[in-house]
This record gives C-alpha cells, structure tokens and sequence, in this order.
C-alpha cells in the first residue's frame, strides 16, 4: 500500500490488539518506568499501591494482594483466579516463580519478609512470617510452613506436610535436616530487606552515584 509505512501498520496492529483485549486486559503504568500486565479476572483485580515494586514482565491475575513493600520480580506469574492469594509487607517473589491456588479450597497466604527464591512454585499453601523458600523449589496444595524456616533449593515439600519453626528443610520428599542457627535465623529478614533496598532502587526513588550492591 503506498504511503503506508511498517511503523504506522505495527502502530496499527498494537492498538487493535489492545482494543480487543481491554475488557480483561490492563497495562499499568502507575510508576515511573515499569510496564507490567494487570489481569483482572471475574471482576477481581489484584491490589497493590506506590510501595511495590512489580517487574515489566510479571503477570498478576484475579483476586492478588500484596502488602506494603513487597515486590514481584521477572517473569513471575500470580494467578489468584480460582482463589484469592495475600502475600504480606516486605516479602520478595523473584524472578520464573509461579504462585496458584486450589479450586475453592486452597488459597495461598505469604506472611511478611517471606523470600522466595528463582523458579519456585508454590500452590495453594500457607507461609507464615520470615521463611526463605530456595531456588527451584515446590510447595505444594495445604503445605503449612511456620515462621522462620528455610527450604533449601530445590526442596519437594508435598501435600499436607508442616514445617516446623526453627528448622532448615531439605530433599524430595521434604525432610527436617537440622535446626537453624542464630546468624541463619537472623539472615532470613536481611534478605528481605535487601530485596526492599533493590525495589527502591528500580523505582529510582533512592539513586546512587555508583552501585552500592558490588565492588569491583
């Protein structure tokens, strides 16, 4: 077609596609910089305010909540479709986690400065306050894990099971591998701090001159 340039047709195509989908489709450019997909699912919307940090290419769906200062990394998917989904203040889900729940009888609740790792999946469960859960690791449907525990990487932890406080767990199946130190103990809000200290630094509200996370 003459006069009918590839950036006026792939403006074209974008906007029609945008068109077809708004009824359940929200771009979100609340922040600064971030652009980041916002499902809202059976009239559910998830919510969050100015304090969370939520990655470009995170997807959050249906009935989410998340609690002041936490923050949703790379390619995370929270699906709070068939069930709601509450994660708490100054937690961090980082990046390839995929967070679900149970058809009606297993949502899944965060407690606050809970860390979990790259790649883990985690279903329809409950994770009480100060749990660093590792990278690669599965949670499965009705899993209870107590305060201040430590799933190592990779962990299998299936149905049904309770984590008792206090204890770092392991392997597949899950299994209590040895009670925490003190400075493993005191380690697990330290990571969720940091992870505060990286979201602020994304949303460009605190700004350094060099980065103050390495050295060279």
């Amino acid at each position: 077609m003459k006069g009918f340039s590839n950036q006026h047709l792939a403006f074209n195509i974008t906007h029609w596609i945008l068109h077809l989908f708004s009824p359940y489709l929200y771009i979100s450019q609340k922040f600064t910089k971030p652009l980041f997909m916002i499902y809202e699912f059976l009239k559910q919307t998830p919510q969050f305010d100015e304090t969370n940090f939520v990655a470009p290419s995170a997807d959050i769906i249906g009935d989410v909540t998340l609690g002041s200062e936490s923050s949703v990394w790379f390619n995370v998917t929270i699906r709070g479709d068939v069930n709601y989904i509450q994660i708490g203040e100054q937690s961090n889900v980082q990046d390839n986690v995929c967070i679900h729940v149970m058809n009606q009888t297993g949502p899944t609740v965060i407690g606050n400065e809970v860390t979990i790792g790259h790649g883990a999946v985690v279903h329809g469960c409950t994770i009480k306050d100060r749990v660093l859960i590792g990278i690669n690791a599965t949670i499965l449907d009705e899993v209870v894990i107590e305060p201040d525990v430590i799933v190592a990487a990779g962990t299998l932890v299936p149905p049904g099971k309770t984590l008792e406080s206090g204890y770092m767990y392991m392997g597949s199946p899950a299994k209590k591998a040895r009670k925490l130190t003190d400075e493993e103990l005191a380690s697990i809000p330290k990571y969720a701090a940091n992870y505060v200290k990286y979201s602020r630094a994304y949303q460009q509200k605190d700004t350094y001159d060099q980065n103050p996370f390495y050295t060279k």
